[in-house]
């Protein structure tokens, strides 16, 4: 069978990245240079939800009322939007996240998450994470969430040690950022986290997974969004 991507108003800037529609009707940027999607095209919505939120801030959310998170390429929002949304009303997020090359305004301008989000606020918080200033200290996105944005490549980040409940690891695959999936890279970011503390990621190929036993994470497989057969979870021992 075969899955159609619309390309959305053929949506160009310098960058040369193109807004398109996947399969859940959510928007996800395709960046032709790199022939990299910053989503599934199977469902941009669907995959963020599932992977990040589903098997990573409710199952580390648990037993505790405050999660730090650390997400490396924060991209479209979408995961931290929707780390807003689908949050225990009680759990108070700190947001960290670094993005290298940040989505100008007439692209997430565009996007439709606020739109395709249940919460009727969606939109308002989506545009307050985006509107955000880069580099800047914490501001207060709403006072259960506190978001912090660094427009730097993480290897420039000055992590805390041993600070992050949670992280997102969703830069892109590692075909076209090796750089960034490297048992170096996995240790620097497991000295940040706490003990037990987890690291999602969309990736599950064997290199990655090697990469992080060597970086001291404990591996799980667990089943994938639609057109994902298996994703990783890695808790640091």
């Amino acid at each position: 069978m075969t899955h159609a991507i619309h390309y959305f108003c053929g949506m160009d800037n310098q960058s040369g990245r193109k807004i398109i529609i996947s399969e859940d009707g959510s928007h996800t940027m395709y960046v032709p240079s790199l022939d990299e999607h910053y989503h599934s095209t199977r469902g941009a919505w669907q995959e963020s939800r599932h992977i990040y939120i589903g098997a990573g801030l409710l199952a580390s959310s648990e037993a505790t009322k405050t999660l730090n998170i650390l997400e490396v390429g924060f991209g479209t929002g979408l995961n931290a939007l929707q780390s807003i949304l689908y949050k225990p009303k009680d759990l108070q997020i700190h947001y960290i996240c670094c993005e290298p090359f940040p989505l100008e305004l007439k692209e997430w301008q565009q996007l439709n998450y606020g739109a395709f989000g249940e919460d009727t606020e969606a939109s308002i918080e989506f545009n307050a994470l985006h509107k955000t200033p880069w580099d800047m200290q914490d501001r207060i996105i709403r006072p259960d969430f506190i978001l912090q944005k660094h427009a730097v490549p993480l290897e420039e980040m000055n992590l805390p040690e041993q600070y992050f409940d949670l992280v997102y690891f969703d830069a892109f695959g590692p075909q076209a950022q090796p750089e960034l999936w490297t048992p170096e890279i996995f240790t620097d970011i497991a000295k940040a986290m706490r003990t037990s503390a987890r690291l999602l990621t969309f990736s599950s190929k064997g290199s990655v997974k090697r990469a992080l036993k060597t970086a001291g994470f404990r591996i799980e497989k667990i089943p994938g969004p639609p057109g994902k057969r298996e994703f990783v979870r890695a808790t640091k021992l």
